[in-house]
């Protein structure tokens, strides 16, 4: 008896140890991941915040050598990214708003157990989720459909998700069907219910669907790219920071931000300042945003894990 409690002991020791030179191994591993992640974005941050004419002289790693925000200065005065940033954010909150009613409507009408083509409606949007017309099509619909240079382009086509509809459906199936019959041996209408019963209920899976649609709208650039590149008045930041970051190796080189340079005279700003402090600009917001609300999304890919 007495050597099978010491044979236990000894496993647990050993499994303890085990344990612990794990919980090394992973905790050495995560600070190598966070640094190799963290740096890029600490140094660009560094460097938009250094003086332009030391940063010429390299050796800037997490911290700035010569404190200045002129970088930032002369990107708010651009009047195109100012506008840039004013369409952002913009096409950020009415995308995402317009993006959780419809999609909130469609998950509706399909999870109603009366609805005679559920199933069919339903079959319908998976068949989207593998098969698409491809870029060519879509460009030719969104110009018969006079979307080209036009602020709705950015609205219509990504008004509803099959991804999300999926999600916000299974949510309202996990509610009881019962609750809609009550409502409606009441007296409510289709749209009551939706709107005084089935919406209150599904506030978490609406915080869910609305991160990620204003995710979507705020990385979005290459629809810009595709549909209103010809029109200055509907660029948006990603864009304008894509066209920086694209030309910055090209012999056009900025021209932009060179040209803005030059204007000062003395070299206060270069097109890598401009192009750092743009980056921060373009990222910033959602990074600061991104961490209060990552439970969120967190249950949001849960709830898309669930049958049905």
């Amino acid at each position: 008896m007495k050597l099978i409690i010491k044979g236990n002991k000894t496993k647990r020791k050993r499994k303890k140890l085990s344990d612990r030179i794990a919980d090394v191994i992973i905790v050495l591993f995560m600070i190598f991941v966070l640094v190799i992640t963290a740096y890029p974005f600490l140094n660009v941050l560094a460097v938009s915040l250094n003086d332009a004419s030391d940063s010429v002289r390299g050796g800037i790693y997490i911290w700035p050598r010569v404190f200045t925000l002129r970088n930032y200065e002369e990107v708010f005065k651009d009047s195109i990214l100012f506008t840039a940033f004013r369409n952002s954010v913009f096409r950020t909150i009415v995308g995402s708003g317009l993006g959780v009613i419809s999609t909130m409507l469609v998950a509706y009408v399909i999870s109603r157990k009366d609805f005679f083509a559920r199933k069919f409606v339903a079959g319908l949007f998976a068949v989207t989720l593998y098969v698409s017309g491809g870029m060519i099509p879509e460009f030719l619909l969104i110009k018969n459909l006079r979307l080209i240079n036009n602020f709705a382009v950015y609205l219509i086509p990504g008004l509803i998700g099959v991804y999300y509809i999926y999600i916000v459906r299974s949510f309202i199936d996990g509610i009881p069907f019962a609750i809609q019959e009550a409502a409606k041996i009441d007296g409510a209408n289709d749209l009551q219910i939706f709107y005084k019963v089935i919406m209150p209920l599904c506030k978490p899976v609406m915080a869910t669907v609305a991160l990620f649609y204003a995710v979507s709208h705020w990385n979005s650039w290459f629809d810009t790219y595709l549909y209103a590149s010809g029109k200055d008045s509907l660029t948006t930041l990603q864009y304008e920071l894509m066209k920086v970051l694209n030309n910055s190796n090209t012999a056009a080189a900025g021209s932009m931000i060179k040209a803005k340079a030059n204007t000062l005279k003395v070299k206060t700003v270069t097109p890598q300042s401009i192009r750092m402090a743009i980056t921060i600009v373009a990222t910033l917001p959602i990074l600061i945003v991104y961490p209060f609300l990552q439970k969120y999304f967190v249950k949001g890919m849960t709830l898309g894990a669930v049958k049905n």
